[in-house]
């Protein structure tokens, strides 16, 4: 631990929270202390915050007291067992446009916090969420970093994307101090270009960080452009590798530009963290003690391991305006194994990428984008790539080539192509000199602009 390190955590940080009120160090210590409890221990408390949380809904929130009446519900006492909760109604993105006032708590309601998401479907979603809530969300992504050995206070560098609005020059040197403070390098992905690639290198090789954290795409463009030219940066002591899926060949390629392990982590705006990898890898545990995370059977016919269920969230904190069994549009896939870690947290084998992402053959079925990514990853002269489906029975396959790229490459493709989408789905490729990246620099693999 460096000494700016050490000051930081024990003096600079804890002096700020008291100046200001806040009590995220405080939760970070809970949450370490019951990261270690017993997985039926965690189960019992899980079940004694859910339990709060729906009686608050049921008294407070006119959203959720009519449509679980609709559904039945008469008293919420008779939710008695997580059984009893998995019956109650999923929310949906739909549902909180169309019902944000409803789904706020009184009592909240001058004080609630406000965020948005990127809008990468294209409808932009505001999210509440009340100071609590976030305190104890930014001490459960500590904690989750922690596990892959990046504490705060370290030297870190950022590759991640910028707001989808401008900043406004006051918070710009706010978020300036902010970053200094806990000792962070931001560097821009929105656009990757060979000089911007060039410059990150430039730049991680003068701040010398202990950790990185990035967008997957990010990191994995870096590390194609460090391996190509054979440069080298001072290996961190970990890479974290977040906001899009962590694929094994990506991985790989990563540990080996920065010679350092590549952690992954799983988590979206609405809620922050909400699984990460501790220094076994042995999968993602699931912060049970701060959430709910369900993996239910999918809404569509996707063609994934048979284990993958839609994802849905419920904030254990947020009293502000609840979110009781969100579905955010990503799958996972549970595991039934333990750790050898020893936390008695869940965990989740991987995550398996978004639902809208899904691509549709011509007999109905859903093919994930976990499948486009296993048929392009390995193709020689491929670089980046990206299938677009634009309307029923129509794919194009977007590529960006390098300098061994050969016309074979398209016919393994093709073949492979043709294997997971049966028969009557055209395909065609186009070459680019770039993948645009989405909104805050995310790069979707699979894009699906039709119903």
């Amino acid at each position: 631990m460096s000494a700016y390190a050490k000051l930081f955590r024990h003096a600079l940080l804890p002096s700020y929270e008291r100046l200001r009120g806040q009590r995220m160090l405080q939760h970070l210590a809970e949450y370490e202390r019951s990261q270690w409890l017993d997985p039926e221990t965690i189960a019992q408390l899980q079940w004694q915050k859910l339990e709060k949380l729906l009686s608050h809904c049921w008294a407070n929130i006119p959203y959720y007291q009519a449509r679980w009446r609709e559904a039945g519900l008469v008293d919420i006492r008779d939710i008695r067992n997580m059984r009893d909760f998995t019956a109650l109604p999923i929310l949906t993105k739909d549902a909180i446009r169309e019902h944000w006032n409803d789904l706020i708590s009184p009592a909240h309601r001058k004080t609630l916090l406000v965020k948005s998401t990127s809008g990468s479907t294209g409808a932009p979603l505001r999210l509440g969420y009340d100071r609590d809530s976030y305190e104890r969300r930014v001490a459960v992504m500590h904690r989750g970093y922690g596990w892959a050995g990046a504490r705060m206070g370290d030297r870190t560098v950022y590759l991640w994307g910028t707001p989808a609005f401008p900043p406004s020059r006051r918070q710009r040197l706010k978020d300036r101090a902010f970053h200094a403070a806990f000792n962070r390098r931001m560097l821009n992905v929105d656009v990757l270009d060979e000089a911007i690639l060039a410059h990150h290198v430039d730049a991680i090789n003068r701040f010398k960080p202990d950790v990185i954290v990035a967008f997957v795409a990010a990191a994995d463009l870096l590390a194609q452009h460090m391996l190509e030219r054979g440069l080298e940066v001072r290996p961190p002591r970990a890479i974290l590798c977040a906001a899009e899926t962590l694929h094994p060949q990506q991985r790989e390629r990563i540990e080996l530009a920065f010679r350092a392990p590549a952690y992954n982590t799983y988590g979206c705006r609405e809620v922050m963290l909400i699984a990460a990898e501790c220094s076994n890898r042995q999968g993602l545990h699931v912060n049970a003690d701060h959430l709910v995370a369900e993996c239910t059977p999918a809404s569509v016919n996707t063609d994934t391991n048979g284990r993958a269920g839609e994802v849905l969230l419920t904030d254990l904190y947020n009293y502000g305006m609840p979110l009781v069994r969100y579905a955010n549009g990503d799958l996972a896939t549970p595991s039934d194994k333990a750790c050898s870690c020893g936390r008695g947290l869940p965990l989740w084998e991987k995550v398996d990428g978004r639902i809208l992402d899904a691509l549709q053959a011509p007999n109905g079925r859903f093919v994930p984008g976990e499948r486009i990514v296993n048929i392009f990853m390995d193709l020689p002269g491929v670089r980046q790539f990206q299938a677009v489906q634009q309307g029923p029975g129509r794919l194009e396959l977007r590529l960006v080539q390098d300098a061994t790229f050969r016309s074979e490459s398209l016919d393994v493709a093709r073949e492979r192509l043709e294997h997971a989408f049966g028969d009557g789905m055209e395909f065609e490729f186009t070459m680019h000199d770039g993948i645009p990246s989405g909104p805050g620099g995310k790069r979707r693999v699979t894009m699906r602009q039709v119903e």
